[in-house]
């Protein structure tokens, strides 16, 4: 078996058990489920068999004894402590760190996990075990077999039988009696099996199987070798001692000979057939494929504007009729393809809570995370990015925002600190907000250190507010840290995150309050190739607003203009919404109008009115970026190819507020 085919799904199932196994831990520690219990003895179960099956030993020994205290756990014949969940937290690391290896052409081999094994074996400690005592003689004598164990005797050769018992759980039973011959082929040489060899590898037979063996090497060394195989509950190696000659074969054991009819995969682990059928319907698709089908399809999208043109210019009923079906078609397809390359970032939070309570107990904190809108969905290639810069932020809000539990008892908090981690859609963009409760960022030593390495003047100092202040610790190399530990306090770090996020087309901003607390918040494009739009007219040039970002459009007359704080707003609906003129914004030269169309767009509860020239009409446009030449824009977040050929700007409307 070329075990590199299934590298990619081996990967992918790796980590949907790892992050089970995660989340479960947690559940385990907070609340003592047995549910709990339950799932991470599935899931370690189905990693160590995996890893076995694909040859990565290291996985499969670690989890091998993760399994084994668990089963202990879930048995009732050891209750669950504090030193069986700090082991099992570290063996996930290492199995995390393991899997990375494996991922960059690795075997996940060398990791350390000594240590773990060995807690594992001290939790598990001298349970006695049930050991299946099998009959001596399942391999009754023939002539083949008497000449066969005659001739390895004159050469120094033993002659053993060994009794394999599988696990009751086993996934692959063929694929464990293969590897435990694997092993044996290394020993010596297998005579006889009991059932029959092709049996085994049809899977013709219950949890245990005999073989007949010969070697040089001991049986302390065979017992030693199939035992690690993964998934051998128990094996039984005895020496072979040959009946009379001529005696009838007979196997004893029932149960070694039975032949079992070949059954689905389903029905061995008693699934209904239904949910077979229903898990099938789910397929891994490799992303490139993916990236070709939404290229193709964007230019569809291109041509079929293109041809919504042509049939209005020519004005034909069939034709534009014909359009129309293409038209509705095209636009239930979008909705799917563009569905394909979007995940929940669920798939990036949920790292997080074991990531929280590890560095937490590492600087003696109480930290309660709390997490919200992880099912919010974002472009995979951005899900794939913004892992680390996160990791940096939560990390930081930890080190520096929240206090030591016996500060926040004298300062009339809580001793837990609370961190917020919060995902949302705004318009046509994300935001991820990681809010604590903890002291705030002292901005005074911000400025001061600013002043000190010469990253602002005092001119600019003075003229700062404190927010303004406080994203100094963006810049390169900058740290108000007093003392350099694992965490921070090197001057790396926050620069990385801001140019991370920044080249994923996002922005992050911070607001903090003294002792109060401390908010990030990271806004993101979500990325759709592929978006409804609406297309405004400012003089000669086309601009597109999002869709997602309009609350509604209006009619404006120059007498309904107010001034507010030296601003220009309108009274819509009872709120005063200030004005943005586009036209001002791009230096456009347009006529005056003494009425003109208004398009509302909305940043969360803020609102703003965007004054535009004429309104086009809505369409679904192809995002385009604008490339390195033109990047850094104001309010302006791509481009994109009309029907006729023109290229139309798209305004971010979230710079407008």
């Amino acid at each position: 078996m070329d075990v590199n085919e299934y590298l990619g799904l081996f990967l992918d199932e790796s980590q949907e058990h790892i992050q089970s196994v995660n989340t479960q831990l947690l559940k385990l520690e907070q609340t003592g489920s047995q549910e709990a219990i339950q799932e991470i003895f599935r899931s370690a179960h189905t990693l160590k068999g995996m890893s076995a099956t694909m040859g990565y030993e290291s996985v499969a020994n670690l989890t091998h004894e993760m399994e084994s205290a668990l089963d202990l756990v879930r048995a009732g014949k050891k209750e669950s402590n504090q030193l069986l969940l700090d082991t099992m937290f570290s063996a996930m690391e290492q199995i995390e760190e393991m899997i990375a290896d494996i991922e960059t052409g690795g075997r996940g081999a060398n990791i350390d996990v000594t240590a773990t094994v060995s807690a594992f074996q001290s939790f598990i400690g001298s349970t006695p075990k049930a050991v299946e005592v099998v009959d001596e003689t399942v391999f009754t004598a023939d002539l083949y077999t008497d000449s066969v164990i005659t001739q390895a005797k004159e050469t120094g050769f033993e002659a053993f039988q060994l009794h394999v018992k599988l696990s009751d759980a086993v996934v692959l039973k063929a694929a464990r009696a293969y590897m435990v011959f694997d092993r044996l082929q290394e020993l010596g040489e297998v005579v006889r099996t009991v059932p029959e060899t092709e049996a085994i590898e049809q899977e013709q037979f219950d949890l245990s199987f005999d073989v007949l063996f010969v070697s040089q090497e001991s049986a302390d060394v065979i017992e030693h070798a199939v035992s690690q195989v993964s998934e051998v509950e128990h094996v039984q190696v005895t020496p072979y001692t040959s009946a009379a000659a001529g005696a009838p074969e007979v196997a004893v054991s029932a149960e070694s000979v039975a032949v079992a009819e070949v059954k689905p995969k389903a029905m061995e682990t008693d699934e209904p057939k239904e949910q077979a059928v229903a898990q099938a319907k789910t397929i891994r698709v490799n992303l490139e494929r993916i990236d070709r089908l939404m290229n193709l399809f964007e230019e569809f999208i291109i041509d079929r504007g293109r041809l919504e043109r042509l049939a209005d210019e020519v004005g034909q009923p069939e034709l534009n009729e014909t359009v129309e079906k293409i038209k509705r078609g095209t636009n239930e397809l979008q909705s799917l393809v563009l569905t394909l390359r979007m995940m929940p970032i669920e798939q990036v939070f949920n790292r997080f809570p074991r990531m929280v309570r590890s560095v937490a107990k590492d600087i003696h904190k109480k930290v309660q995370l709390e997490i919200t809108g992880a099912e919010t969905e974002l472009d995979r290639t951005v899900i794939d990015e913004i892992g680390d810069p996160l990791v940096h932020l939560i990390r930081n809000a930890i080190d520096h925002g929240i206090e030591l539990p016996e500060v926040r008892l004298e300062a009339g908090k809580p001793e837990q600190g609370r961190l917020a981690l919060r995902a949302y859609h705004g318009g046509n963009r994300v935001f991820i907000e990681i809010e604590d409760d903890g002291a705030g960022i002292n901005v005074d030593k911000v400025r001061s250190k600013a002043l000190e390495r010469g990253v602002i003047t005092s001119e600019e100092a003075t003229a700062m507010t404190d927010n303004e202040v406080a994203m100094l610790i963006f810049a390169p190399g900058f740290s108000t840290a007093d003392v350099v530990t694992d965490l921070s306090g090197r001057g790396v770090g926050l620069d990385v995150v801001k140019n991370k996020i920044e080249s994923l087309g996002g922005v992050v901003t911070l607001e903090t309050v003294v002792g109060q607390g401390t908010k990030f918040q990271v806004s993101l494009p979500l990325t759709l190739s592929i978006i409804s739009a609406m297309l405004v007219q400012v003089g000669d040039e086309t601009y597109a607003v999002p869709l997602s970002s309009i609350l509604e459009t209006t009619l404006l007359d120059e007498a309904d203009i107010l001034t507010a704080h030296r601003e220009r707003v309108f009274d819509f609906r009872g709120q005063l919404v200030p004005l943005v003129y586009l036209k001002e914004m791009f230096a456009i030269e347009t006529e005056t109008k003494t009425q003109f169309p208004v398009v509302v767009v909305r940043k969360g509860n803020k609102l703003v009115g965007v004054v535009v020239n004429d309104l086009i009409g809505q369409q679904e446009i192809v995002m385009k970026p604008l490339g390195t030449y033109l990047e850094g824009i104001p309010a302006i977040s791509g481009a994109t190819i009309l029907g006729d050929g023109r290229v139309a700007l798209i305004v971010d409307s979230n710079d407008l507020f």
